[in-house]
């Protein structure tokens, strides 16, 4: 299997370069970056680098390589492409699926029942695979494993398979999440009959049923063509309870990240306002707490169908620390990224991935940065400031999966923060604080929020941005002068 290549050429230098990118033809790998990663998820290595795992794909390209396209970085921001982690698609998926390449790899640091270092001969990986053809649910979710990231890694077969007109479910699109008792969960599925999870057996990363396809945790109606995805589920420590990322619609034109939380990794699992991400009476538009759709801010590149995310947790990067004021029971000592996908408005075939700043309010629901980390250096304020002065912001309306323009607002701390009348006007030094605000002036909409430094695209500057959920369960973004 493939060793890769352990060179960043190319790398900008952290600094340079930090405007949006634009549509642009496939070109030569080693000039892609995030260009043509689709389907992404990120994981750091014990020398501290992270790879970038993803679909096999590559807009406009004469011919892609086959075997989970890899990506390295020293910075989170900075990506060079460096082949792939397989040499084409494994005999036994590609037997069951036919499939002409690989989609959406997890990859996972495998819990071990005692790792005494951080040396690479004590360390195993496993990559979880998804082998199918588009529109069909022949799919197979085969394992890899490897000592590096940087292989070679060694097939170990199909771990979940389902076959069209014998099974509902669709296995592809492969997440692992440990529960609170230190069992790993594998969750998947995309359209059909949902999104399923089940135990995995830690000695052999495979089910602990043979034959098992899960429990479903997630569903949508025939009505929207039964359109959820890409989830991934994290279990928060702090609320004791487990978040469940989903991409709703379509991968084309209208993705939208939605989230729901439960008390069991099996469910129920619910959205801000009660809903159950199971049911198929209710509004399907309206199920699913949105934190990520399709969005602009002022003349910047617009950004559409952002989702099939996975989550980085990182421990705090310098200077993303929380405020003097803050305690890091309330802001929590990780950080957290989204790792997505998103396509141009420009050119929706072209497809690029993206790292966003994810955070957790007062109400433990996870909001999401407007803004692409740019690295925690670029995004550090000269000077702490007020909330005063012009913001844009989205509000992520459910209903819709159209692109939203980012509008002019005012955002200032909400009323029901008791303030002192002789305080000094608050500042905000960009470091992470929650904070309830309101949007839109006196009697504007009020918000469960986080405020928290970031890079203003649109600007190529620093800038102060916030990420919040009304109590009707509507998220809005927005930062300061984009």
């Amino acid at each position: 299997m493939s060793v890769l290549d352990q060179t960043l050429p190319g790398q900008a230098r952290p600094g340079q370069a930090l405007r949006s990118l634009t549509p642009a033809p496939a070109g030569d790998p080693a000039d892609w970056g995030t260009r043509n990663a689709h389907d992404p998820t990120v994981v750091r290595d014990t020398d501290g680098t992270w790879y970038m795992f993803s679909t096999d794909a590559a807009a406009g390209a004469d011919a892609v390589a086959a075997g989970v396209h890899v990506r390295r970085s020293t910075d989170l921001v900075h990506w060079s492409f460096v082949g792939t982690a397989l040499d084409g698609v494994p005999g036994p998926a590609f037997e069951w699926s036919q499939a002409p390449g690989l989609w959406a790899p997890e990859v996972v640091r495998w819990p071990t029942a005692a790792t005494p270092t951080d040396a690479a001969s004590d360390v195993t990986w496993h990559m979880y695979y998804s082998a199918s053809t588009f529109g069909s649910s022949t799919s197979a979710i085969g394992l890899a494993v490897a000592s590096r990231l940087a292989g070679p890694w060694e097939d170990r077969g199909i771990v979940v398979a389902t076959r069209a007109g014998t099974d509902s479910q669709n296995a592809i699109d492969a997440a692992v999440t440990v529960d609170r008792s230190g069992t790993p969960w594998l969750t998947y599925g995309s359209f059909f009959s949902g999104i399923y999870t089940l135990p995995l057996n830690p000695a052999t990363g495979r089910p602990q049923t043979p034959g098992d396809l899960g429990t479903v945790i997630a569903r949508r109606p025939m009505s929207v063509d039964r359109a959820i995805e890409g989830a991934f589920i994290v279990y928060r420590l702090e609320e004791d309870r487990y978040v469940l990322f989903s991409s709703y619609d379509s991968l084309f034109d209208s993705y939208n990240v939605r989230v729901a939380v439960a008390e069991e990794i099996t469910g129920p699992y619910t959205d801000l306002l009660g809903h159950s991400m199971t049911d198929l009476d209710a509004d399907p538009a309206l199920i699913g707490t949105k934190v990520l759709g399709s969005h602009r801010f002022g003349d910047d590149t617009g950004w559409l169908a952002p989702g099939h995310n996975s989550i980085l947790i990182e421990p705090g990067l310098p200077g993303t620390s929380a405020g003097a004021d803050a305690t890091a029971s309330a802001c929590g000592a990780d950080e957290y990224f989204m790792v997505h996908h998103v396509r141009f408005a420009d050119d929706p075939s072209q497809h690029v991935v993206q790292l966003r700043r994810t955070f957790f309010t007062e109400a433990g629901w996870p909001v999401v940065s407007p803004q692409p980390f740019a690295g925690a250096d670029a995004e550090r304020l000269a000077a702490p400031v007020s909330l005063a002065g012009p913001w844009r912001a989205v509000r992520l309306a459910p209903e819709s999966t159209a692109l939203v323009n980012a509008d002019p607002v005012t955002v200032a701390v909400a009323p029901t923060v008791l303030v002192p009348a002789d305080a000094p006007e608050r500042l905000f030094d960009g470091r992470t604080e929650r904070v309830r605000l309101v949007v839109g002036g006196a009697s504007g909409t009020e918000l469960d929020a986080v405020v928290f430094t970031s890079w203003d695209w649109a600007n190529a500057r620093p800038a102060l941005s916030f990420s919040g959920l009304t109590a009707d369960g509507v998220a809005w973004f927005g930062t300061r002068g984009a």
